[in-house]
């Protein structure tokens, strides 16, 4: 982790050295339609959270720039089944929580005014991550519900590799909009014995964003 606070340090705040007309500071925020992916995740459904965070582009020349970013992420996956048992209907709903904190790297090429088209890596730092279980069980007299919540934080991996995707608009009054995708590239498993699973399972993002730079 301290060796990940100083490499943010040197990349958001190191350009400072730069002129200041090549530089635009900015924050973003917006809807993430997150999921996982792998082998043993077909019973797993969508999960629609927020990402928000702060951005610094960089300009290299009028049709390049980077742009660094600082987003807290919360992604994840949901899960519903039920069934009936000696007569009682019963629900199951589970939703699984991961918080990461990600740090993309994003290469902009303007193909037209304010359009550009992104693409660059991701590496994400995990924050919290959890399951929570709610049971519903109902008919034949019966009418309960139980929730449960489990930290899955010794279970998942601490350290996510990504590669986004994505199409971005800027306007003149520095209000800008983008939509990315995040594939994930590496295994969040770090417990096949918990899991019941040595199947790999990854992180998949859809991010609808809304920013501003100053």
């Amino acid at each position: 982790m301290k060796k990940f606070l100083i490499f943010t340090t040197i990349v958001l705040f190191g350009i400072t050295n730069m002129k200041a007309q090549d530089v635009n500071f900015g924050v973003k925020g917006g809807i993430n339609f997150a999921s996982v992916t792998g082998d043993d995740t077909d019973d797993l459904d969508g999960r629609t959270s927020f990402h928000v965070g702060v951005v610094a582009e960089i300009s290299i020349s009028d049709k390049f720039s980077v742009q660094p970013e600082l987003l807290y992420s919360s992604q994840g996956a949901t899960s519903e089944d039920s069934y009936t048992e000696d007569g009682i209907n019963i629900m199951e709903e589970g939703t699984v929580k991961l918080d990461y904190i990600n740090l993309p790297i994003m290469a902009k090429f303007y193909v037209g005014e304010g359009i550009s088209l992104e693409a660059g890596p991701q590496i994400g730092f995990l924050m919290n991550s959890e399951i929570e279980m709610k049971l519903t069980a109902s008919g034949a007299g019966v009418s309960e519900s139980i929730s449960l919540t489990e930290d899955l934080k010794d279970h998942i991996k601490g350290i996510d590799f990504g590669l986004n995707l994505g199409v971005g608009y800027k306007m003149e009054n520095g209000l800008n909009f983008g939509a990315r995708y995040n594939l994930g590239l590496s295994d969040a498993n770090d417990d096949p014995e918990f899991f019941e699973s040595d199947s790999s399972f990854k992180n998949s993002v859809i991010q609808v964003s809304v920013g501003y730079f100053f």
